[in-house]
């Protein structure tokens, strides 16, 4: 049998193994961690957001300039497939309001485990503890407990991720070894992350809560969405939507109140308030909530008296932050391998018999099920394509 080496035992290269099983081909898969897929288990706790249930049009907008290049693959492995996908591995799915895509269970470990057992009904054997350092004489070398050992492969699929949480395994030193090998790379950048803060004291009892009810815009990019204030910033999918713009240097402004017009919003402030306070007035007529007013606080005081100039501040609250967390803190990150050093197949152009997948490829996109699908599709792209390599490279 012809042998196939996958490296990196995340959704991308479980994915590549299973295709190259399928295309009877003896598989091996190395992790350099004790244990496999621990980013997708990590994502599992809350609640393991599969894909989105959307048309393949509105599902390909949220990889943005790599969506063109992305479209073969994941057309091929859309949301419906990601679906079909896990039920056939026994899990139960539900659909959200907002098109997110969860098993019932709202873990991940069934899930796995499922996989993982079908894995090895195929043949594929997982190794841990195998980190990769490069080649040898042609053949893989890694780095384990006894020592360097070596791998020979017919064909190799990496899927290592990308440079964020390095301590669950995507720490983005592979970079270095395919640089050496010739192959360009896009620097890596946070994608997904949080915002800094370096609030005052008036924020201290707000920690903790979750702001609902706005919108936040960066540049040309609008989006709703919740976030929860900590003590170092702003976390959540609110904010993720907006990631990119902010760190490519784009403003950043809270729309406080998304459903209600700038003109309808002064109309309220103008209202006679006699001798109440000014946030008294706010409280009665807009409703804000201790949240909302708390960020109004916090980055527009002193508010002014006129109506309009607070209405305006309200429906674009400017937000002063100190960055984005740093990109191991982030949930992804762009940059690594671009399509241009790929061919159709995601096989390297300088390294023939060797393919890409996964978060180690440059595409960035929002969470909500983007990420995962993109990671599933790409390894499925990639293993078939290593196994119908295999008659011609060997």
């Amino acid at each position: 049998m012809k042998k196939a080496v996958v490296i990196g035992a995340g959704p991308a290269g479980l994915m590549a193994a299973e295709e190259l099983a399928r295309a009877d081909l003896s598989v091996v898969v190395t992790e350099a961690k004790t244990s496999v897929a621990r980013k997708f288990l990590m994502a599992g706790k809350s609640g393991l957001n599969l894909t989105k249930d959307e048309p393949i049009e509105a599902l390909m907008a949220a990889y943005d300039e790599a969506a063109d290049w992305l479209r073969p693959m994941v057309t091929d492995f859309d949301a419906q497939a990601v679906q079909d996908w896990a039920r056939e591995l026994g899990q139960e799915l539900f659909v959200g309001s907002s098109g997110r895509v969860f098993p019932k269970v709202m873990k991940a470990s069934p899930l796995l485990r499922s996989w993982l057992h079908s894995l090895e009904s195929l043949g594929v054997e997982v190794r841990t503890r195998h980190r990769w350092t490069g080649w040898r004489e042609g053949q893989l070398l890694f780095a384990t407990e006894q020592g360097e050992i070596t791998l020979e492969a017919d064909v190799t699929v990496l899927a290592m991720g990308g440079a964020s949480w390095s301590r669950l395994g995507a720490d983005g030193a592979w970079a270095e070894v395919l640089a050496g090998a010739g192959v360009s790379l896009a620097p890596f950048k946070a994608s997904n992350a949080g915002l800094l803060m370096e609030w005052s004291d008036y924020m201290r009892d707000l920690f903790g809560q979750p702001v609902k009810g706005v919108a936040w815009s960066a540049g040309n990019v609008m989006a709703q969405g919740e976030a929860v204030i900590s003590a170092r910033g702003l976390e959540g999918g609110g904010i993720y939507s907006v990631c990119k713009a902010v760190r490519e240097g784009a403003a950043l402004h809270i729309d406080l109140m998304p459903d209600v017009s700038d003109a309808d919003v002064a109309k309220r402030l103008s209202r006679p308030r006699g001798k109440v306070s000014l946030s008294n007035h706010l409280r009665k007529v807009l409703r804000l909530g201790p949240v909302r007013t708390g960020l109004l606080m916090e980055f527009a005081r002193p508010l002014p008296s006129d109506a309009r100039a607070l209405a305006g501040l309200i429906k674009a609250l400017p937000v002063k932050h100190v960055g984005l967390r740093p990109m191991d803190e982030a949930i992804s990150t762009a940059g690594g391998v671009p399509h241009e050093e790929l061919d159709a197949g995601l096989m390297l152009k300088r390294l023939p018999g060797v393919f890409c997948a996964g978060e180690m490829l440059d595409w960035e996109a929002p969470t909500g099920g983007y990420l995962l699908t993109a990671c599933l599709a790409t390894g499925r792209w990639a293993g078939r394509g290593a196994a119908q390599w295999i008659p011609q490279g060997c």
